[in-house]
């Protein structure tokens, strides 16, 4: 039983609970809540964290602790763990064996390529790694092409699992060797009422069907979302396209995840080898790297360009391959999204970042599970601006107005140039996380999270608490402090 004057202090500190709670809700600005209640998503759906960078409490701080699903701005916390265990330089490699003798230019055996994880071998850098092949003497491969993916240990997973949408390039698997994101690149053609596909690298053996109807009258808007792409009917890898495509496109390029990654990684890697009048006559197998140095290791770019790649256009399989990379630099190879969970909360917790709430799947935030608190965000945010390599941090972010995921956003608003930000967006699920200079000078980090089935009817309500900010916080409604 509780004694009376037990129970009078329960109720005097639960009522100062609420009154503090109350107060929070008000201090909120009147443009943000209005959006909000014209958008239909209720104030405890939304989670927001506004705080100077050079110290002091938060200006703003509305359901700071719930576990909310982020969406893509989980890269912000993969990115801080990268650069805080790696470092700003760190690099991958892709190392290749010829095993067998090489002479005259041709190597009698096999190419052997083991990968690390290399999230940025573009087709450019696949076409250099190639030309240093050259450069070492071989022309013709009169063995197999043999691929070791053995530095990531992986569970079987299907690519459309997610949303149903196995083709689309955002669901791509992770691998050890990936080239050009996955992405198998078919080119559009419009040929009197016909629409020609035609791939941008040979692909012998891939079946290729255009069902796409010519629309004589349709702007050139939403052409690829009206494209559906499906897997041919009798089995045979390859894609069937299929719905309305404007001829006022003209010749236009799709990317899609046709093929897992070491499938695509011998077509493209076949592919440039023959344009470059190379021959490769044996068959592609999964085999183990021989023992000794190998002929090459092939650098790729540091870890502050993909970061740039990852977070600017939001590209899941980066996030997903530098994920794994962490794990396996922590805890030694094969990577699994094991060791790269316990890694990114090592990172965190050595910045005294709390992480009991914190889920991850896969640290891109393609995840219906992944969930962190907009005050652990925050955090994640602070300790990056107090980190020698927060200005590698914050330059791989979109900036408001001018590029990434932000380029066609805010234009016209003094946040143009202003904001450095992650988006992230998911169904019922948008977040916005990053920095915000106001128009006094003053730097503040910034998170909105909303978890609701009207989430993407938001960004009225960020761009509302965004320039309440960049004003310096004094057009606020409904007794907002403001910034001082």
């Amino acid at each position: 039983m509780f004694s009376a004057s037990a129970c009078f202090r329960f109720l005097a500190g639960l009522a100062l609970a609420l009154f503090a709670a109350s107060a929070q809700a008000v201090a909120l600005p009147g443009a943000f809540t209005d959006a909000l209640r014209q958008a239909g998503i209720p104030l405890d759906h939304v989670a927001v964290v506004v705080q100077p960078v050079d110290g002091g409490a938060p200006l703003l701080s509305h359901n700071a602790e719930a576990a909310l699903n982020p969406a893509s701005v989980m890269k912000l916390v993969t990115s801080f763990a990268a650069l805080d265990l790696l470092g700003p330089d760190f690099g991958w490699t892709t190392d290749v064996w010829a095993d067998g003798p090489l002479a005259d230019g041709v190597l009698h055996g096999n190419l052997v390529i083991k990968g690390h994880g290399d999230p940025g071998l573009t087709l450019e850098r696949m076409w250099l790694l190639q030309r240093d092949l050259r450069a070492r003497g071989i022309r013709r491969i009169e063995g197999a092409l043999v691929l070791d993916p053995s530095a990531f240990e992986l569970p079987e997973a299907d690519p459309g699992a997610f949303d149903g949408e196995p083709l689309a390039l955002y669901n791509a698997t992770p691998g050890a060797l990936v080239a050009n994101y996955n992405a198998t690149t078919l080119r559009l053609k419009p040929d009197g009422q016909q629409v020609g596909v035609a791939p941008d690298i040979a692909l012998p053996g891939v079946e290729l069907v255009s069902q796409l109807a010519i629309d004589e009258r349709a702007p050139c808007n939403g052409w690829k979302e009206a494209i559906e792409p499906t897997a041919p009917p009798d089995g045979r890898p390859g894609v069937v396209l299929s719905g309305p495509y404007p001829r006022s496109c003209g010749e236009q390029t799709i990317a899609l995840n046709l093929f897992g990654p070491a499938a695509t990684f011998d077509r493209i890697f076949r592919g440039l080898w023959a344009e470059g009048g190379g021959t490769l006559t044996g068959a592609t197998v999964e085999g183990g790297a021989p023992d000794g140095p190998p002929l090459l290791q092939f650098a790729s770019e540091p870890l502050t360009v993909a970061l740039t790649r990852m977070n600017k256009y939001s590209n899941n399989l980066m996030a997903r391959n530098l994920f794994l990379t962490l794990g396996a630099a922590a805890y030694g190879p094969p990577a699994t999204p094991d060791k790269g969970a316990r890694a990114v909360r090592a990172a965190l917790g050595r910045h005294g970042i709390p992480t009991r709430k914190l889920v991850l799947e896969n640290g891109s935030g393609l995840s219906r599970i992944e969930r962190i608190s907009a005050d652990a965000l925050n955090r994640v945010l602070l300790a990056a601006y107090r980190s020698a390599w927060f200005a590698e941090f914050e330059s791989a972010l979109p900036v408001a107005a001018l590029d990434g995921t932000l380029k066609r956003r805010f234009n016209g608003s003094a946040l143009a140039g202003t904001a450095h930000l992650k988006t992230g967006t998911l169904r019922d699920v948008s977040a916005l996380a990053g920095y915000v200079d106001g128009a006094d000078g003053r730097r503040v980090s910034f998170v909105m999270l909303v978890n609701h089935a009207n989430a993407r009817r938001s960004e009225p309500a960020q761009r509302a608490l965004l320039e309440w900010i960049e004003a310096g916080g004094r057009q606020a409604g409904g007794g907002a402090d403001g910034i001082r």
